[in-house]
């Protein structure tokens, strides 16, 4: 057994590593680590040097999206034996565009307990200092790497109504800031690169002008959260507008069900409309 596992219970800890600065390991990863008697790492060597860093010496073994198949009956013969496994990846959360999601679910399907770590994560520190709103948002992951499909999947984020976060690699960003621009328009947008590290930089502006920033100073280093503004509001229609919209209705309807039909439409209040839906009617 692992050293100390007797002070915590069996099952699989998923647990949160630093994404840069090593002082954001939490005090709880560290007792999970040094007690489990396994660690699935996505990449061992990777994690030898947080593990070195912390003298924390476990049995690791490698556990990634590729090796899965081979590696997922182990590991789950180890859990349903009463060992305790902590599952890690190269940093941050687990699961967030990281490996994990077979292990979690089979272990789930078994009985197994799984235990959250909570810890550092790219998504969430963007997103506390991006300044955009943060009530609600839609984590997306990586875009699509090709053209088409990023294309696609940018067109299908649009309409939602909610500050958008994503990962890109830094040798795509110039393009897929351009893609973003191009489809989504005008919208407030930050690019959080390097977060906790030495060279940690938050740039804003639009996506526009972020799209040209990139285009003409290339391609930057190291790891890249996007966060971006939700939709604008639509622009409130004219009086011209509104007058056209009435006097179509009008021809088909009361002047009760046009104004409520124009109100609906534009967003503006039924009473004001059904004045403006009198006054054409006596003319």
């Amino acid at each position: 057994m692992g050293r100390n596992s007797q002070t915590i219970a069996a099952g699989l800890y998923v647990v949160a590593t630093p994404i840069g600065n090593l002082g954001d390991i939490t005090l709880r990863a560290l007792d999970v680590l040094r007690a489990a008697d396994v660690i699935a790492c996505e990449d061992t060597r990777t994690s030898a040097k947080l593990l070195s860093h912390f003298g924390i010496k476990a049995r690791t073994i490698s556990y990634h999206d590729h090796n899965s198949e081979g590696k997922l009956p182990r590991l789950l013969a180890d859990l349903e034996s009463g060992k305790t496994i902590a599952l890690i990846s190269d940093a941050g959360t687990p699961l967030i565009s990281d490996p994990g999601y077979k292990l979690v679910k089979e272990a789930t399907e078994r009985g197994i307990k799984v235990f959250p770590v909570p810890g550092a994560s790219s998504m969430t520190a963007a997103l506390s200092v991006c300044g955009l709103p943060t009530d609600c948002f839609l984590f997306t992951g990586f875009l699509p790497a090709k053209k088409v499909a990023r294309e696609k999947a940018i067109q299908e984020l649009a309409a939602i109504p909610a500050t958008l976060v994503c990962f890109e690699s830094a040798r795509r960003l110039p393009e897929s800031l351009e893609a973003l621009a191009t489809l989504l328009g005008q919208r407030e947008a930050v690019i959080a690169r390097e977060l906790t590290k030495l060279h940690e930089e938050l740039r804003r502006g639009t996506l526009a002008e972020l799209a040209t920033y990139y285009a003409e100073t290339g391609e930057p280093k190291g790891e890249v959260v996007v966060v971006i503004a939700p939709p604008l509001p639509p622009a409130a229609p004219s009086d011209t507008d509104v007058d056209k919209l009435l006097r179509k209705a009008l021809k088909n309807l009361s002047v009760k069900d046009a104004a409520a039909q124009v109100a609906k439409l534009t967003g503006l209040s039924r009473q004001e409309i059904y004045a403006k839906a009198l006054y054409i009617k006596k003319e």
